[in-house]
C-alpha cells in the first residue's frame, strides 16, 4: 500500500515549504522538494493524491479522552456515550489517551484497556491512563507500577483530581506514593510514567503539584495537568509552573464563546497568546478535548445544574482561533495537539512528519479545514467534496467583488479531478458563497466544486 502526496505545503510541525511525501504501508519513507518523487517505476501503482493549494500536518493527539464516555455526575441517566474511531479520526484524531474520570467504578480499568486495544486494532493509535479521580487508585493489576511497566497500552496514570469537591481530597503522602509509582513505572517500561492530573476551581490550585516539586527529587517533567484554563485564578498559577518547566494542558471547546461568557474560563487562543508573551516555552504547552467527559455545571453551593459533553472536534477549532484571532503562528499552534504531547507523552513516531515515523496525516485547505485523514498509512476519513448546489459552478474568471479566488485542486483514487474552494474562504463583506453564486450549503457539506474532469 503507496501513497504519494505530491506539491503539498507541510507543516511537520515546523514549516518545511512544498514537497512530495511518499507512505509505504504505515511509514513516512520519503519527503522530498515537490516534483522529484515521481509516480513511475515501483511507484508506478501508488495511489497519488494531488496536493496543489493544500496543507499536510501530522495527525491530531488528543492526550485526554473519556474513550468509555464519562459524566453520572447527574446520576446514571447523565452518562455520556463511548467515543467511537469515526467520531475521532472526522476530526483529525489519529492518536488518542483514553482515561477515567469521576466515575472510576461503573467504568473501569479492564473496560478502558479493553476500549483502548480494540481502537487500535480499528486502525487508529489509541494509549490510556490507569485510575481515575480516586485515590487509592483502582488498577487493573495489583499495582501502579506493574500496570505501565507489563500493559502495553497504559503509559501514565490519570486523570488524578486534585482541588475538586468530586475529588477523593488526597493527602500530600498519597499524592506523592501515586506520583512516585507512576515514575518507576515509567522507569522500568521506557514510558513516559505521565501523571495526568485533573485541576479543578478550587483556591488550593496546583499546590499539591508544587509541593511533590519542591519537596521531593520528582521533577515537573513528571506531570501534565490539565483543565489549566478553567478559570483566571487557576490559569495564572499555571503561567507561573510552565515558566518553571512544567507541562500544561490547555482543554479545548466546542463551544467557545459559551464556556468563556458563563464563566471565568480563560479562552484557549488568548491564554497561549498571554503564556507566549510571558516567555513560556512553547514546546510544554498542549491542547486536549476532554472528549465525551462530561462537562457539569454546579451552583455555588455544589448543586448539579446540567452538562455538555466534550468533543474533539475542538482541537482544530482551538488551533484556527490561535492562528485567526491570536496571531499566533500555525506550527506554535500545531504543535499543541500534534509534537508537543507526542513529545511530553513519549509517543515514539508520533506527533511529526519526518522520514521513517507513523504515517498519521492531516490534509487540510487553506481555510484549515480538513480534506482528507492518514492513520497508519490508510486513508480514515474524506470530506464529502459534494456540489453545495443542485448543479457544478464552472467559473472561467475567478472574481468575485474585486477579489481573486485561489482554487484547491484534489485528485481522487479514480482519476477523477475537482477544483473547488472551502466554504471558510468564501467571505467577502459578510456575503458568503451561497448569496454570491444562489447556492445553499448544509453544515455536512463543506466544499462548493467548481469543476470536475476525468484524466
Amino acid at each position: 500500500m503507496m501513497k504519494l502526496i505530491q506539491n503539498i505545503d507541510v507543516y511537520a510541525p515546523q514549516h518545511l515549504g512544498t514537497k512530495d511525501v511518499l507512505v509505504i504501508n504505515d511509514k513516512i519513507v520519503k519527503i522530498a522538494d515537490a516534483g522529484t518523487i515521481l509516480a513511475e517505476g515501483f511507484l508506478a501503482d501508488a495511489e497519488v493524491i494531488d496536493g496543489s493549494n493544500l496543507l499536510l500536518t501530522p495527525g491530531f493527539i488528543d492526550s485526554h479522552v473519556h474513550v468509555l464516555g464519562g459524566g453520572g455526575e447527574g446520576g446514571f441517566a447523565n452518562r455520556t456515550p463511548e467515543a467511537t474511531l469515526e467520531g475521532l479520526t472526522k476530526f483529525g484524531v489519529t492518536t488518542v489517551v483514553g482515561c477515567l474520570g469521576t466515575d472510576g467504578i461503573g467504568r473501569d480499568m479492564c473496560a478502558l484497556v479493553a476500549k483502548t486495544k480494540g481502537l487500535n486494532e480499528q486502525g487508529m493509535s489509541a494509549y490510556c491512563y490507569t485510575g481515575s479521580y480516586q485515590i487509592p487508585v483502582h488498577t487493573l493489576t495489583d499495582s501502579i507500577t506493574k500496570d505501565i511497566m507489563m500493559i502495553q497500552e497504559i503509559i501514565g496514570t490519570g486523570e488524578i483530581a486534585i482541588s475538586d469537591h468530586r475529588s477523593s481530597q488526597p493527602t500530600f503522602e498519597e499524592f506523592t506514593r501515586v506520583v512516585a509509582d507512576t515514575r518507576l513505572g515509567g522507569v522500568l517500561s521506557g514510558k513516559a510514567g505521565i501523571v495526568n492530573v485533573h485541576l479543578g476551581d478550587s483556591r488550593r490550585c496546583m499546590d499539591l503539584i508544587d509541593c511533590v516539586i519542591d519537596e521531593t527529587e520528582i521533577p515537573a517533567s513528571q506531570f501534565l495537568p490539565t483543565h489549566i484554563n478553567r478559570n483566571e485564578m487557576l490559569f495564572c498559577k499555571a503561567i507561573e509552573y510552565a515558566l518553571k518547566g512544567g507541562a500544561v494542558d490547555f482543554t479545548g471547546n466546542e463551544d467557545i464563546d459559551y464556556w468563556e461568557t458563563i464563566c471565568d474560563e480563560v479562552r484557549v487562543c488568548k491564554g497561549m497568546k498571554r503564556m507566549l508573551e510571558a516567555g513560556v516555552d512553547p514546546k510544554r504547552m498542549t491542547i486536549s478535548s476532554d472528549g465525551q467527559g462530561s462537562l457539569p455545571m454546579y451552583s455555588k453551593d455544589g448543586e448539579f445544574l446540567g452538562m455538555g459533553v466534550g468533543q474533539s472536534s475542538c482541537l482544530l477549532k482551538e488551533v484556527k482561533e490561535c492562528v485567526f484571532k491570536a496571531e499566533i503562528p500555525l506550527e506554535i499552534a500545531l504543535s499543541t495537539i500534534t509534537s508537543n504531547p507526542a513529545e511530553i507523552l513519549h509517543l515514539n513516531g508520533k506527533g511529526k512528519i519526518e522520514e521513517g515515523y507513523d504515517a498519521d496525516l492531516c490534509i487540510l485547505d487553506q481555510s484549515l479545514q480538513l480534506v482528507e485523514v492518514i492513520a497508519r498509512g490508510k486513508t480514515v476519513y474524506t470530506n464529502t467534496l459534494k456540489a453545495a448546489g443542485s448543479e457544478e459552478l464552472n467559473i472561467e474568471s475567478p472574481k468575485i467583488d474585486g477579489h481573486t479566488i485561489v482554487f484547491n485542486t484534489r485528485t481522487l483514487s479514480d482519476g477523477t479531478t475537482l477544483k473547488y474552494l472551502s466554504w471558510e474562504l468564501c467571505k467577502w463583506n459578510m456575503k458568503p458563497i451561497s448569496m454570491l453564486y444562489k447556492v445553499k450549503p448544509t453544515a455536512e457539506r463543506l466544499f462548493v466544486i467548481l469543476s470536475k474532469s476525468r484524466v
